[in-house]
């Protein structure tokens, strides 16, 4: 386990969650950028579905555990923190961490490097943002659609950039794995997986309305809206069902 002793957390089934807000997450980010130091960091967005995976995939209960920062990302997780006694200060999600570190990287131009999605959508996205943010350095992008071959040039690719800042956007058992796998040949010092992200960055498709995100619903809006999610979306049941009933055991040591 990675995480520094300064981060707050609240350990959800043996996976280390931080209890900081947006403001003390980006600060600390912020802090291991600004340091000079280049140490490469994996930040997870840590939701149910996940949680679920590693609990029946210990090698992904491993990439979970080695994280240098697991936010709590999804609403399950921020109700299971609360249910352990040891709430979290807020949801930290994913989309909106990103779009918090583009707006401070603005004032130190930063250097950010964009992989995964389709090729349409990585370089929509690349546009879409550097327009939004032009104090942000675009230092690279490409698609997420490589062999495990391909590896080596995108990792040679991505260091030749120098970024300050890596969002991979592929599929949530590949991201977190090949960030954990490579994260110290990359030698970024923030990298995060943001899942579906650039499809929202693009315009590609829409985030959850307002009322969705404040009903914290936002699962339910991408089910109405993707069907096809039904089948990975029954974790979330499971995992309301595993922390009611494991209650007791929900913050010991694995």
């Amino acid at each position: 386990m990675n995480q520094p002793s300064q981060v707050p957390t609240v350990p959800i089934f043996g996976i280390p969650v931080s209890r900081w807000g947006m403001t003390e997450t980006v600060q600390y980010l912020t802090g291991l950028i600004q340091s000079g130091e280049r140490r490469p960091h994996q930040i997870i967005t840590a939701n149910p579905i996940m949680v679920m995976t590693a609990l029946q995939d210990p090698a992904y209960m491993e990439v979970m555990r080695g994280a240098d920062l697991l936010v709590p990302d999804g609403t399950g997780v921020v109700w299971a923190a609360d249910k352990a006694g040891s709430p979290v200060k807020e949801r930290v999600a994913g989309f909106d961490l990103l779009h918090e570190l583009m707006k401070v990287g603005e004032d130190y131009h930063w250097k950010v490097y964009l992989l995964g999605s389709t090729s349409e959508v990585i370089q929509a996205t690349a546009e879409r943002l550097h327009l939004q943010y032009p104090g942000i350095q675009i230092s690279g992008f490409r698609d997420g659609y490589f062999s495990q071959e391909q590896d080596a040039d995108v990792i040679a690719a991505i260091r030749e950039a120098e970024p300050d800042i890596l969002f991979v956007a592929r599929a949530v058992d590949t991201q977190e794995p090949w960030i954990a796998r490579y994260k110290e040949q990359l030698g970024v010092p923030v990298m995060m997986g943001v899942g579906g992200s650039f499809d929202v960055i693009s315009g590609k498709s829409k985030r959850a309305p307002k009322l969705f995100q404040q009903l914290r619903a936002e699962w339910l809006y991408r089910l109405l809206k993707e069907p096809t999610r039904a089948k990975r979306m029954l974790a979330l049941p499971k995992f309301v069902v595993k922390v009611l009933r494991d209650k007791e055991n929900l913050t010991k040591p694995r």
